[in-house]
């Protein structure tokens, strides 16, 4: 009888224990996919484009109202310019989803995975996060802020990281005014 009390008493000090080291279950938020947007802007020596690419899925997570977690699919098929129009905006459009950039025969879908999320102020946060574009995965910095059910997340990412190099002056010579920079800045306003 004895050992059978000590038995219980390991495991309800163990139960105890391990539960206080456990993190609490967050709420996830479904983002409302029609209703976001998510906007790129890419960078050329002589100008720029902008355009579009739609959320295929995303949640982001909320442990009370502190924002703790998120995950977001991006529909690659959908990226399009709308700074061109007609004949330059098929070309452009057609030239994004070739192979030259992201490949979306291949690779329809991107990925963001949030794995560290930190405060830096009342309803802004700093996120590292994993971010995978034709099948490679990289981690990545980025800032969000969050107001009621709305959230704006900023985004500078370094296409040659995901082997997207077309007209980079980082692994081609002699490009002159038909260098692409390898930075592009993504904007994403998102409501759940």
């Amino acid at each position: 009888m004895k050992n059978t009390i000590k038995k219980l008493a390991v495991v309800a000090l163990v139960t105890v224990f391990a539960s206080s080291f456990t993190a609490v279950g967050g709420e996830k938020k479904t983002v409302k996919t029609e209703e976001s947007t998510i906007v790129w802007k890419g960078y050329k020596v002589t100008g720029s484009h902008e355009g579009t690419i739609a959320i295929k899925s995303g949640t982001l997570e909320f442990n009370k109202d502190k924002l703790v977690g998120g995950e977001f699919v991006i529909d690659m098929t959908t990226i399009s310019s709308t700074d061109l129009e007609g004949e330059y905006k098929g070309k452009l459009d057609g030239h994004l989803k070739s192979d030259d950039f992201f490949g979306v025969e291949k690779f329809p879908t991107s990925k963001l995975v949030f794995k560290k999320v930190k405060a830096s102020g009342k309803n802004a946060y700093n996120v590292t996060g994993d971010l995978t574009v034709k099948g490679k995965t990289h981690a990545i910095d980025f800032t969000i802020s969050i107001y009621g059910s709305k959230a704006t997340a900023s985004l500078k990412i370094d296409r040659t990281k995901y082997d997207i190099r077309y007209g980079s002056a980082s692994f081609f010579d002699d490009l002159k005014d038909k260098a692409i920079y390898d930075e592009f800045d993504i904007v994403a306003d998102l409501e759940f």
